[in-house]
């Protein structure tokens, strides 16, 4: 029987992690209302340090609000369970101690009978060796997650918590930093976009962006309101060849043609050469605890606005990046929709004791289901072949994509 359950939040934000905790905290006082709740604060941090909020009576009366919020309540933090060194060097676990073991000792002490992990890939697959090593070492308690990520990149779920919503914000973003296109003569825009493997996000930002310029009815030309100046010149994701000759062979026509140029950049599209160049020049390419390259400290913005600064011969060049505009927002009523379905199953799958990951399941019909964790992996590319995006492509001129020679950074 279920008699106490914890909550975290972890990664980086999503517009759907308040709204999760307000849903599962809601769920719980619906259908078992003598349920204990705490939330662990600043994700697997917190529960290393035995670190919580409680949910009181109030936070239950007034859980409803929490859907109206982005970030996180209950905040976030980049920890991997299985990196003991990082986690030594943080002052989280002492020397020759085993987070996982240190974790689920600290859920014992608790009297936690259920875990909901709110993330992305590696929210989860954290979530998957915790629980993992519950299973292996006969401890009583249930870990049920929930898919957070913008970059939609969680293998087999088709759709992650906040995916949506962050198109859109992104979309909402780019009105305003494409109208500087004619801020100066021969105007470089490049809107970069967050996803380090997947260039979903960035795709879907453009294609949100692009229906609001379609839905726009009238253009004064004649005085240099242009819709082919407000509009998307170039979309690069990870997944796609990029041959920067031939486009900024094309571009430069654009430019002569328009007077600016403006590019939708996935921060992961092109990284290998960025971290080429990087290693060849002698550099220390920075890493985080999960060893992805940090790309903050990379700028692959700045490269990319560098290198056609000069080959489209720009008189001014303006890099924006709108993923922490679009990660902390309020979820979207589509998204709204989908963290409702999503916590109420997994509030009713922790009361059956069914552990995994819930979300719609691409192997299987794309049926909302309870996923077994061993099958969630990070990862996954976004399908360039989506007749969508070739639309998209062919009709701002850059024709057909074709798939990258070598898989993106890991």
């Amino acid at each position: 029987m279920v008699k106490k359950v914890a909550l975290l939040t972890a990664g980086g934000f999503a517009p759907c992690l308040s709204s999760a905790v307000g849903g599962l905290i809601e769920r719980y006082t619906e259908v078992a209302p003598d349920v204990e709740i705490i939330a662990y604060k600043h994700g697997y941090q917190g529960l290393l340090k035995g670190d919580y909020f409680t949910v009181t009576p109030a936070v239950r009366e007034n859980a409803a609000v929490l859907h109206q919020y982005g970030g996180s309540p209950i905040g976030n933090s980049r920890v991997k369970l299985t990196n003991a060194a990082d986690l030594v060097k943080r002052g989280l676990v002492k020397e020759g101690e085993d987070p996982l073991k240190v974790a689920a000792d600290r859920l014992v002490a608790d009297g936690v009978d259920v875990l909901h992990t709110i993330g992305g890939d590696d929210t989860n697959t954290t979530a998957a060796d915790l629980a993992a090593y519950l299973h292996e070492n006969d401890y009583e308690l249930t870990v049920v997650g929930l898919p957070k990520t913008i970059d939609n990149d969680v293998i087999p779920i088709k759709q992650s918590l906040g995916a949506w919503t962050a198109a859109e914000q992104g979309a909402g973003f780019a009105r305003n930093i494409i109208g500087e296109h004619n801020s100066g003569s021969r105007m470089l825009i490049i809107h970069e976009v967050m996803g380090r493997n997947c260039g979903w996000l960035t795709a879907a930002t453009a294609q949100k962006y692009r229906e609001w310029l379609d839905s726009v009815e009238t253009w004064i030309p004649e005085i240099g309101l242009s819709k082919d100046a407000w509009d998307v010149h170039a979309v690069y994701v990870p997944e796609a060849e990029l041959d920067l000759g031939a486009e900024a062979e094309r571009l430069n026509k654009v430019m002569d043609e328009v007077g600016n140029v403006t590019i939708f950049l996935s921060e992961g599209a092109g990284l290998e050469s960025i971290i080429a160049e990087m290693e060849k020049a002698g550099e220390e390419v920075p890493r985080d605890p999960f060893g992805h390259v940090k790309l903050d400290k990379v700028n692959p913005g700045k490269w990319f606005g560098d290198q056609f600064a000069k080959l489209l011969k720009a008189e001014k060049v303006m890099v924006q990046k709108s993923g922490y505009y679009s990660r902390a927002a309020a979820a979207n009523d589509a998204d709204l929709a989908l963290i409702k379905q999503c916590t109420d199953l997994a509030v009713d799958s922790a009361l059956a004791g069914k552990p995994g990951v819930v979300g719609q399941d691409e192997e299987a019909g794309d049926v909302l289901s309870v996923i077994d964790f061993p099958r969630i992996k990070g990862g996954k590319p976004f399908d360039i072949n989506q007749e969508w995006f070739g639309q998209m492509l062919e009709t701002i001129g850059q024709g057909a994509p074709k798939p990258v020679a070598h898989a993106p950074e890991h």
